[in-house]
């Protein structure tokens, strides 16, 4: 399991192995994502400061457990994907604003 860390702050997880970790979190769509997503009215990521991608801690993959999806409603045998956590609260649900830069979100 690992953490994205952006400016010193816990961002999102992922339960996966370091490769896959960073090609999910360093991928240019998960990174245009994160300029458009907000939490609180403010963008998740500048699109300049660096990136930190670290072993989750503790109190992260339990935050992950809480607040990820109920491992019950997936079939394993049949779902390979992977789940992105994230540690902070959202503002806009990503489907809607995923591609839309900030300044024309309402």
């Amino acid at each position: 399991m690992f953490t994205l860390e952006i400016g010193g702050k816990a961002i999102a997880v992922v339960d996966a192995d370091e490769a896959r970790a960073r090609a999910v979190f360093e991928s240019d769509v998960f990174k245009q994502d994160l300029t458009v997503m907000t939490s609180q009215g403010t963008p998740l990521w500048d699109g300049a400061t660096q990136l930190n991608i670290r072993p989750a801690s503790q109190q992260e993959r339990a935050a992950s457990e809480t607040l990820g999806p109920d491992p019950d409603e997936f079939d394993d045998e049949e779902d390979d994907g992977l789940f992105v956590v994230f540690l902070v609260p959202i503002d806009h649900d990503h489907e809607e604003v995923s591609g839309v830069p900030p300044e024309l979100q309402s």
